[in-house]
């Protein structure tokens, strides 16, 4: 299921999205512009944002928010924007997508799903995406939804090596003899571990990349 965080103006436009999303297995969670956007972000870990602009744009502190609460993230997102104030947008309005009530929420989960394929599939040979997740080759950093996550040096080669084959199998055996060499005496079990902490460090009930392979090992979930 797909998860949006809503910036709501409306609660009459908050029941229609929360009806019509919930039609294409999306979820909505909702805050306003005074309810801390950032902090909605962080806590509810969503997979796409969007805002609804008001009568009030063009309105810089609204833009100055938005520019906050996008910075550093790879998080996509989409403007909800009234038919009247259509002529007033400008460039300023630095989104993904946006789309014009009366919303087609049909139309709406299309541009959702173009947006997260899109995101996921970017090509940045010195990034690795997932979802949510953004492994940082150069920095060697791990970010998930927005947060740099703490990995210990053996935690992040192992993350680097499943998601570098998203889909691929590998035996405990193998992760064993990659990560910690062919020297390590080491049991299996060693794997299992780190790959829990690990797991437990950048999944939620929502984003699951890491599964495993009874009776053979683990791989990173290859999706779509």
């Amino acid at each position: 299921m797909i998860h949006a965080l809503v910036v709501i103006r409306d609660s009459n436009t908050k029941a229609a999205l929360r009806e019509g999303l919930a039609r294409y297995d999306v979820a909505c969670s909702f805050t306003s512009y005074s309810n801390g956007v950032r902090e909605a972000i962080a806590d509810a870990h969503p997979d796409v944002f969007l805002f609804e602009l008001g009568k009030d744009v063009p309105d810089d502190k609204i833009w100055e928010l938005i520019g906050r609460a996008r910075k550093g993230r790879t998080l996509p997102m989409i403007a909800l924007v009234p038919a009247d104030i259509i002529d007033r947008i400008d460039g300023r309005l630095d989104v993904d997508d946006f789309i014009v009530a009366p919303y087609d929420f049909r139309e709406l989960n299309l541009r959702i799903e173009r947006l997260l394929k899109k995101n996921d599939n970017a090509e940045n040979p010195e990034q690795i995406r997932a979802e949510g997740l953004v492994i940082d080759l150069t920095t060697c950093e791990v970010v998930v939804n927005g947060a740099v996550v703490e990995l210990t040096f053996k935690e992040y080669e192992l993350l680097k090596l499943l998601a570098s084959h998203k889909g691929r199998v590998f035996t405990r055996e193998a992760l064993l003899n990659s990560i910690w060499g062919y020297d390590y005496y080491g049991g299996d079990r060693t794997v299992d571990v780190h790959v829990r902490r690990l797991r437990s460090k950048i999944e939620d009930a929502n984003h699951i990349f890491i599964e495993t392979v009874r009776n053979i090992g683990y791989r990173f979930v290859k999706k779509g």
